[in-house]
C-alpha cells in the first residue's frame, strides 16, 4: 500500500471508528468482544483497501465486513474465550435511570433474537439501511430482510409485552 492510499486508509478509520464499535456492540452485546469484531473488520479493510474504496458504497461495504465478522464468530464459539464473571459497565449518571432500564430491557431483548435476525434489525433499524442495502451487506435477498425484520420485530414485541407487561411502543 502506498503512501496516499494508508493516509486515506487511516483517515477512514478514524472518522467511523466509534460508530463501527457501537454497531459491533449492538450485534454482539459485549464491548470486549465488539471491539474484536473491529479488529478484526479494519485489519481485513487494510489488507484490501483497494478493493473496498473501489465498491460505490464503501459504509456499506464496511458494515458488510464486521457483521460477517459477527456471524463467523458466532459459528465458532470455541474460538472465543468465556469469561468467568462479567465487570458491569459503567452508569452514565447523566441519563435518568429509567432511560437506562429500558435501553438495557431492549438490549437485553435484541440478545434473545437469533443472530441473523439480530444482524437484520441492527442493520435496518439501527444503521437506518434500506432493505436492499441490509441485503447487499448480509448476501441474502431483498425478501429474506423483509421477512426476517418482521419476524424480528414481532419477536420484540411479544418478548418486551411479557417482560414487563408494558408495549414496545411505551418504551420509545
Amino acid at each position: 500500500m502506498n503512501r496516499a492510499d494508508e493516509d486515506e486508509y487511516r483517515q477512514f478509520v478514524v472518522a467511523r471508528l466509534e460508530a463501527l464499535r457501537r454497531t459491533a456492540y449492538l450485534l454482539c452485546r459485549d464491548w470486549h468482544t465488539a471491539d474484536d469484531l473491529v479488529s478484526i473488520t479494519i485489519g481485513k479493510l487494510y489488507r484490501h483497501w483497494r478493493r473496498v474504496r473501489a465498491a460505490d458504497n464503501v459504509d456499506a461495504y464496511v458494515r458488510g465486513v464486521l457483521t460477517n465478522a459477527w456471524l463467523d464468530e458466532r459459528r465458532r464459539p470455541w474460538r472465543r474465550e468465556q469469561a468467568t464473571y462479567e465487570v458491569p459497565d459503567q452508569v452514565d449518571l447523566a441519563l435518568p435511570q429509567t432511560a437506562l432500564v429500558d435501553r438495557q430491557a431492549l438490549l437485553e431483548l435484541l440478545g434473545e433474537l437469533p443472530p441473523r435476525r439480530r444482524a437484520v434489525i441492527v442493520l435496518r433499524f439501527y444503521c437506518d439501511l434500506s432493505v436492499e442495502e441490509t441485503a447487499e451487506a448480509l448476501g441474502i435477498s431483498a425478501g429474506t430482510v423483509k421477512s426476517q425484520a418482521a419476524r424480528g420485530l414481532e419477536m420484540l414485541r411479544v418478548l418486551a409485552t411479557n417482560a414487563s407487561g408494558r408495549s414496545v411502543e411505551e418504551w420509545a
